[in-house]
């Protein structure tokens, strides 16, 4: 037995000497590898490290390090090193040769509570003994923080709240340990709030109400100082203090009560309806939103008066009828005004001491009002194509005691409906048509003599009809076909009458017709029978019958009306194949020869204007022409002219003077004389002698003697203006065409012979037809 055991001990040794060499070798630690047959078995084994409990207190002093623990190994070895690893390790935490941990700074835990290390254990020969062990260093908590309330808190509650009513919840937060005493917090209201309404719950944080007799319109809010505690309340504990604003909203508590108990009105009688006459005001201790008060006025005053509520939760009394000061000129009543409350078990503040009804004296004030119409609306009814002395009368009054004069007049103007202006009665200024208009609809306004005061009222006049048309007939287009038959209705006829009235129209022929007959139906219809044939397209007559229409009015119309039947060649179902073109005679309306004869009018009226005035402007240009006073004036242009063919261009009669009149070439001799403009023109027979080399052109000699004429020249017209006239075309490439500029050159040409050649040349004859030195010795 003894030998068995020793077997066994001796066999466990080997297995852990495999196993640790193992580990060494492949690093699988704590894994012993055992052969069973050819299958290789992993089995983990416990570790053979020991450690004491690792914790360190925060916020210690270091000022040198210190010792927190030893890392050991159940393992019978010895170790000559120690390696850590992980979070601190060699800075915060370090480890000696046997395995002491030390710390080496004063730690936070609020900043960081705990460290996960890993260690491992070497022998002499530096061969690892022990693989890699974790552990935690705990940093333990001290009452370092105080408690601290994130934020301001403020509350509300409705007064009249029940007992335990929740107003707000507070919360304060203490960075220390919440595990621990260090982070518990405990809630309480200090002496220096108010502790009489609200109290709180010393672990939640909430504050509640504590009596149901809350009243905001005797204290609308609360302050309460909140402190919390850690170390769960005790005295040792830091603390903290938050003051919390509690408001106590409003409700329906307090009922409406008037302010005065009479109320004294004036009101004039034309005071518009649903429009404030006065204000019922009214005491609430109650917010605006929360006065719901209603107003009643007993008995039958409230069809005369009602009252709303202003914005101000005031009443409004408003009037619901006109006011009449001749019929009343005062109104006493009394008004009541209730409280609807939210909660019917509220009984309200004020019940003993509000005033609910109040008396109204309403006094009507006498104003000059406008005239009063007996109705809103006239209507009366005109028979039409009549003159009617008496359609009806509208009737105004003064409504005032001074029941002054009315006079009535008619606003629209043609109207066809007259008016006495001191009766009202009406009357038709000419007779109504039905047919053109039906109703007229016109104001009659009625004014008080002498204020001026006027009212306006509506008046309709509907024209009632009489039979005053004739018929019409309507009928489609009748043809006969050379085969009908006797008695072959070939057309039917119909009427219709523009009168509102019911008719019964009756058919015949106005003549005998040997061909044709009516046959009446008695239904406003007749149909247009064959009498007599036969027909032949070859026959060179037109057939056509004068049919008689009558209403059976009163009176009775009649009309008569040709109709015109066509004569056809009809195929067997009597559908025309061809017909005889016949003359179709029509007849044209009363108002077609109206507007024709109009239009005639209207252009022979525009052809008489159109030659009058073409023979007035002749006249005109005629009496311009005979007139004997030029007006003169000399205008710069910078054209080119067109010689003296040029009579568009420019007027020439402004360089000269007239020959026979001479009014603007005033004399000592008071005879005519030749132009200047003829003189200094007149083409010279001989060669004159050569100008100086300072003389000037002919046309600057003869605007230098005009000019100076009309300086001097006392009796004679001022001009308007004078310009200067420059000589033409000197920038022309082909160069000047005009023969003002001929005088002063050798020219032969004599131009006498114009005088021979009649009144249209004679003003170029002046022109050119005078000898200028005859002239200057004349001059």
């Amino acid at each position: 037995m003894m030998a068995l055991l020793q077997l066994a001990t001796l066999g466990l040794l080997a297995s852990v000497a495999l196993s640790l060499v193992i580990s060494q070798d492949s690093g699988l630690s704590g894994l012993v590898i055992m052969k069973k047959e050819t299958h290789p078995v992993l089995i983990r084994q416990k570790r053979d490290w020991i450690w004491n409990s690792l914790y360190v207190e925060e916020e210690k002093p270091t000022p040198m390090q210190y010792k927190i623990g030893q890392l050991k190994s159940s393992k019978n070895v010895e170790v000559k090193r120690f390696k850590i690893e992980g979070e601190g390790a060699n800075t915060i935490f370090t480890v000696d040769h046997k395995g002491d941990l030390y710390v080496t700074r004063s730690l936070d835990r609020e900043k960081k509570s705990s460290y996960s290390l890993t260690a491992r254990m070497f022998d002499g020969n530096n061969l690892l003994i022990e693989d890699a062990g974790d552990f935690v260093v705990h940093v333990t908590d001290i009452n370092d923080n105080i408690p601290v309330f994130p934020r301001m808190y403020n509350g509300s509650i409705m007064e009249r709240s029940p007992i335990g009513t929740k107003v707000v919840e507070v919360r304060a937060t203490d960075a220390d340990d919440p595990t621990t005493a260090n982070g518990e917090l405990r809630y309480s209201l200090t002496q220096d709030g108010d502790l009489s309404a609200f109290e709180i719950d010393s672990i939640s944080g909430v504050i509640r109400c504590r009596t149901n007799g809350l009243d905001r319109e005797t204290r609308s809010q609360y302050v309460v100082v909140v402190k919390a505690q850690d170390m769960r309340g005790l005295s040792s504990g830091s603390t903290a203090t938050t003051s919390v604003t509690i408001a106590i909203t409003d409700t329906n508590d307090n009922m409406a009560s008037f302010t005065r108990r009479i109320h004294q009105l004036e009101v004039p009688e034309n005071h518009k309806l649903i429009e404030k006459i006065g204000i019922l005001e009214l005491e609430d201790r109650d917010q605006i939103q929360n006065k719901e008060p209603i107003f009643t006025i007993p008995g039958e005053h409230d069809k005369m008066f009602k009252i709303e509520l202003s914005p101000n939760k005031d009443g409004n009394l408003l009037l619901r009828q006109p006011l009449d000061y001749e019929k009343k000129s005062s109104y006493s009543f009394s008004v009541k005004v209730d409280e609807r409350f939210g909660n019917p078990r509220f009984v309200a503040d004020n019940v003993d001491t509000a005033v609910t009804t109040a008396t109204v004296n309403i006094k009507v004030l006498d104003v000059d009002e406008p005239p009063l119409f007996s109705k809103d609306i006239y209507t009366f009814n005109v028979m039409e194509e009549m003159h009617v002395n008496n359609v009806g009368t509208v009737t105004a009054r003064d409504p005032d005691k001074a029941n002054k004069i009315i006079r009535y007049s008619i606003q629209e103007k043609d109207c066809p409906i007259g008016i006495n202006p001191l009766t009202g009665q009406l009357y038709t200024q000419r007779k109504l048509d039905r047919e053109f208009k039906q109703t007229h609809m016109f104001h009659v306004k009625a004014q008080e003599e002498p204020s001026g005061l006027e009212s306006v009222v509506q008046v309709n006049i509907n024209v009632l009809d009489v039979n005053d048309n004739q018929p019409e007939l309507t009928t489609d287009e009748i043809f006969v076909c050379e085969n009908d038959m006797t008695n072959t209705v070939i057309g039917t006829l119909r009427a219709e009458d523009k009168d509102d009235l019911p008719f019964s129209f009756t058919f015949s022929l106005d003549t005998e017709s040997s061909n044709f007959s009516i046959r009446d139906y008695g239904n406003n219809s007749a149909g247009v029978v064959v009498k007599q044939g036969p027909f032949s397209l070859d026959d060179p007559h037109d057939y056509s019958v004068d049919v008689r229409i009558s209403d059976g009015g009163q009176p009775i119309q009649t009309s008569i009306t040709k109709v015109t039947i066509k004569l056809c060649r009809c195929d067997s179902r009597r559908v025309p194949t061809q017909c005889k073109a016949a003359t179709q005679r029509m007849g044209v309306s009363v108002h077609a020869l109206i507007a024709i004869l109009l239009c005639i009018l209207t252009i022979l009226v525009i052809v008489i204007l159109f030659v009058m005035r073409k023979r007035y402007q002749k006249d005109s240009l005629a009496s311009m022409k005979n007139s004997g006073e030029i007006h003169e004036q000399l205008v710069t242009y910078d054209e080119e002219g067109g010689g003296e063919m040029d009579t568009n261009g420019y007027d020439v009669s402004i360089l000269t003077s007239a020959c026979n009149d001479g009014s603007l070439l005033r004399h000592q001799d008071r005879h005519p004389h030749p132009s200047l403009y003829a003189m200094v023109q007149k083409p010279q027979h001989h060669p004159p002698p050569p100008p100086p080399a300072t003389c000037k052109g002919d046309m600057a000699a003869m605007i230098e003697v005009k000019k100076d004429e009309a300086d001097h020249d006392r009796d004679g017209f001022p001009y308007d203006t004078l310009h200067i006239y420059g000589y033409e075309g000197p920038e022309s490439l082909a160069g000047s065409l005009s023969s003002l500029e001929s005088s002063s050159t050798d020219s032969n040409l004599d131009y006498d012979f114009l005088n021979d050649w009649g009144p249209r040349f004679r003003t170029l004859a002046e022109l050119y037809g005078v000898d200028g030195h005859e002239y200057y010795h004349q001059y």
